[in-house]
C-alpha cells in the first residue's frame, strides 16, 4: 500500500457536533475532523420505544446510523458515531431544551438511581465495523430546592448540553451520592475501548 493511501485510510472523522466528545478525543491525542451526521433522532427513539427496544439497543442504533451516514460519504475514513441516553424507572430522558425542562428532569431524578447508556460505533466503507456500549448507574442525592436553583443559575444554557441536565466534570458532580461507571463513559464517549480499537487498526501508535 502506498504511503499516501495508508494516510488516507487512517483518516478519522467524528460524526457528531458534540463539543464534549471532540474535547475528549483531542485531549487523548487523536487527530480527527468533525462532520456531524444529520438523522431524525426523535423519530427513531419514538419508533424503537414503541417496538419495545431497550435503551441500549436504541443508543447503539443511533450511534451506528450516525457513523454509517457519514461513512457513505467518506468511505476511506474511520467514522466515529456516538450516542448517550438516560433511563430512569422506565422513562427515557433527552437533553433538556430549556432551564425549566432541566429543572423538571432533575427533580424527577432527585433521590433516584438512573442508568446512563453510552454507545459508540465506528464505520468504514459505509458499514459499521465496530461497536461498544457501556451502562453506568448513578444515584442522585436528596439535594435541596435551594441547591437546585443555585445549580441551575450557575449552569445557565449548559444544562442543554447533556441528557439529564448535568455534567459530571463540573458542578453537576455535587448532585450525586453514588456513581458506578467509567468516567469517560459517563461523559458520553467510551474512550478507553475506542482508543484500543483505533490502535488495533493502526490509526494510533501501539
Amino acid at each position: 500500500m502506498k504511503q499516501g493511501s495508508r494516510q488516507r485510510l487512517n483518516t478519522v472523522i467524528l460524526a457528531s457536533g458534540s463539543k464534549a466528545r471532540a474535547a475528549l478525543l483531542r485531549k487523548a491525542g487523536v487527530k480527527f475532523t468533525v462532520l456531524p451526521a444529520s438523522i431524525d433522532e426523535v423519530s427513531i427513539k419514538e419508533m424503537m420505544s414503541l417496538e419495545g427496544r431497550t435503551v441500549a439497543e436504541t443508543a447503539q442504533t443511533l450511534a451506528d446510523l450516525k457513523a454509517e451516514t457519514i461513512s457513505k460519504l467518506e468511505k476511506s475514513a474511520f467514522v466515529i458515531g456516538s450516542d448517550q441516553m438516560l433511563e430512569c424507572s422506565g422513562s427515557w430522558l433527552s437533553k433538556p431544551s430549556t432551564i425549566s425542562i432541566a429543572r423538571d428532569q432533575l427533580m424527577l431524578l432527585r433521590g433516584q438511581s438512573h442508568h446512563l447508556v453510552s454507545a459508540v460505533s465506528v464505520a468504514l466503507g459505509g458499514q459499521t465495523v465496530w461497536r461498544y456500549c457501556s451502562n453506568s448507574r448513578l444515584k442522585m442525592r436528596h439535594f435541596s430546592d435551594k441547591f437546585l436553583e443555585s445549580y441551575l443559575a450557575s449552569q445557565k444554557t449548559e444544562t442543554s448540553d447533556s441528557v439529564g441536565g448535568y455534567k459530571l466534570e463540573g458542578m453537576g458532580v455535587q448532585l450525586f451520592s453514588e456513581i458506578e461507571g467509567a468516567y469517560f463513559d459517563i461523559l458520553g464517549l467510551p474512550l478507553i475501548a475506542l482508543l484500543e480499537f483505533l490502535r488495533e487498526k493502526g490509526v494510533l501508535v501501539e
